[in-house]
């Protein structure tokens, strides 16, 4: 399948988890992915060395999605080695279990440095480059519809990112450029709570009583980004595996 076939494809957060699937599934459509990392240099290389193990192209690309200058040298950078942007997946993100009177201020503005305002001055940077028809998808959660206690910040920091979505979807339609949110359900990542109690009851939530797998995501965000979903922009698109939102 090579739907992709010379689209480059940014995707933030992409040496582990959900990123990773992502950045997988795009190179074996046959995009060009920049796989974005904050920290982790050698689980980046993991995934590009992967991905050009299975015939894909990949290219490793460090910011800390935290830093408006990082954010900004992240699509300059690829603009610069590679000519063009096509799609953006706004993905690299943390989560912190705190219940709300115990968050400090320096953990408040570190969750929405991350989770929003980074994503944000990426929009800003992509929609001044990205090439018509392109496609660009934010990452949220599932738990913006469900809500539950101890993530108000991270939940928060979410809801903010799917309200960049459905603006940032008006914008850019004269381009021809769809933008979405994809929320995962409860998804087995290192994100996800390790209380086996939680880790039960997401299970249980699910009519496939499972888990979702990063897989499950990134099979999804392949769909949004596909010439397919031309007429799909501005909205959310829940991939909880059937939980109920």
């Amino acid at each position: 399948m090579n739907s992709l076939s010379g689209k480059i494809a940014i995707v933030t957060g992409a040496s582990d988890g959900i990123g990773r699937a992502i950045a997988e599934r795009l190179a074996r459509d046959g995009a060009m992915v920049v796989v974005n990392y904050g920290k982790s240099v050698e689980k980046a290389k993991a995934v590009v060395a992967g991905i050009e193990t299975g015939g894909g192209k990949a290219v490793a690309i460090q910011a800390d999605m935290g830093k408006i200058s990082d954010v900004r040298r992240l699509i300059t950078n690829t603009i610069s080695q590679f000519g063009r942007l096509d799609i953006l997946v706004n993905n690299a993100g943390i989560f912190m279990y705190k219940p709300l009177v115990e968050t400090t201020e320096d953990e408040f503005d570190r969750m929405f440095a991350i989770n929003a305002k980074g994503p944000y001055f990426a929009l800003q940077e992509a929609a001044k480059v990205i090439n018509v028809g392109g496609r660009i998808v934010n990452i949220s959660t599932g738990g913006t519809e469900m809500g539950f206690p101890g993530a108000t910040a991270y939940l928060g920091s979410k809801g903010a990112l799917e309200q960049f979505t459905k603006g940032l979807a008006h914008e850019l339609s004269p381009k021809g450029v769809t933008v979405n949110t994809v929320s995962p359900g409860y998804t087995n990542t290192a994100m996800l709570p390790a209380d086996p109690t939680f880790r039960q009851m997401g299970e249980e939530a699910s009519p496939f009583k499972r888990l979702g797998t990063p897989k499950d995501i990134a099979d999804v965000v392949a769909f949004v980004v596909s010439e397919e979903s031309r007429w799909l922009t501005g909205q959310t698109v829940h991939a909880s595996g059937g939980v109920v939102m």
